[in-house]
């Protein structure tokens, strides 16, 4: 990987990981909900109409933009509403290599082999550690909420695996159409109109501009970014500079927020690094029954970057 590629890739492992402190000052200015649905309306827009038609069938898209959109960002921005903290979230989120690998393994066939086995072990190890700290020093609710968040981003991973889309920048922006009114729905439902409407009637520029980093900067640059680096060097090269992005989101929660981060909160990022790196990087075994035809490596609406196969590691 040449200079400039390699500063790419570090620059958007650096981008996804800022991203939580960003999600988390948006919160401060927007209901957890109403602010995924802003996130998605201006990832689509006005991009959706840039792309061209989709070019996978609309029953992957709603899949996607319901399961990825709507439940794995809808989990996350409730969790960090409801006091989880920023730079822990983007290292809970890499369990989500975890879940990939085992719905993979009930819909696909892809048999882990004992390396990769081991690497969930040792991933599921660092998971525990982390909800003993916070246990003690926060919500446990709301780091249940996280962990549900990354089991959803595993289904998508795999749904996104199956519609196989050949045009990566299309498939996302027509999936951030998806969430958009379910979302807001949900919003008016849950969080109240009210609230939605003073908040909204309270943008500032720091609220609009938490919106217009997490829906351009992260998803959209990120993601162009992503898969510049993808077309240009094999999945197995660009997949371990996902794991810097729980490094830079956990110093940036730090440095940003004042985070604490504890001496065992530091053991369980090494757990889950160290596991999602060989959960991620292990070679998958295929069973005997016939598998679907090989698909290129999936994409997704981003906190964390995709990585090799149908695993990712925002």
């Amino acid at each position: 990987m040449r200079p400039a590629h390699l500063s790419l890739a570090v620059l958007v492992a650096a981008v996804w990981g800022v991203n939580f402190t960003v999600v988390e000052i948006g919160l401060g200015h927007f209901p957890p909900l109403l602010f995924s649905a802003l996130r998605f309306l201006m990832a689509a827009l006005p991009a959706v109409f840039l792309v061209g038609r989709p070019t996978v069938a609309w029953k992957w898209i709603v899949a996607v933009g319901l399961v990825l959109g709507v439940a794995k960002f809808g989990l996350l921005f409730v969790g960090m509403d409801a006091g989880m903290p920023a730079g822990l979230s983007s290292l809970v989120l890499q369990i989500q290599s975890v879940f990939t690998a085992a719905v993979a393994f009930a819909v696909l066939g892809e048999r882990p082999t004992r390396l990769r086995l081991l690497g969930m072990a040792v991933a599921l190890a660092g998971i525990g550690a982390a909800a003993v700290d916070e246990g003690g020093s926060g919500p446990l609710g709301a780091f249940v909420l996280v962990v549900a968040a990354a089991a959803c981003w595993g289904v998508s991973n795999v749904l996104t695996r199956k519609a196989s889309p050949p045009d990566s920048l299309n498939f996302m922006v027509w999936v951030s159409t998806v969430p958009v009114l379910p979302l807001l729905a949900l919003s008016l439902l849950t969080e109240g109109p009210r609230r939605d409407y003073d908040a909204l009637r309270a943008l500032d520029w720091q609220g609009a501009g938490t919106v217009l980093y997490v829906a351009w900067v992260t998803t959209v640059f990120g993601f162009g970014a992503w898969g510049r680096l993808l077309r240009h060097h094999p999945a197995s090269t660009v997949a371990p500079f996902s794991l810097l992005v729980p490094v830079f989101g956990m110093s940036s929660a730090a440095l940003f927020l004042g985070e604490p981060v504890s001496g065992l909160r530091w053991c369980a990022a090494a757990l889950l690094v160290g596991g999602v790196a060989l959960t991620s990087l292990a070679p998958a075994r295929t069973s005997p029954v016939p598998a679907p035809t090989p698909a290129p490596t999936p994409v997704h609406l981003v906190d964390l970057p995709p990585s090799q196969g149908v695993r990712t590691g925002s």
